[in-house]
């Protein structure tokens, strides 16, 4: 008998952006990146 898979939750949009931000790093200097970072903070913020 086959089990019937769960589905998976959907990503948050904030946990989405910050997924996009991890993997724009690449090579970044964390002082270059935060300009990223605090854009998503700010467009996050409710």
């Amino acid at each position: 008998m086959a089990r019937a898979s769960k589905p998976k939750a959907a990503k948050s949009l904030e946990q989405r952006l910050w997924d996009a931000a991890d993997a724009s790093r690449g090579n970044q200097e964390p002082s270059e990146h935060k300009h990223v970072v605090l854009g998503l903070v700010f467009l996050t913020a409710r």
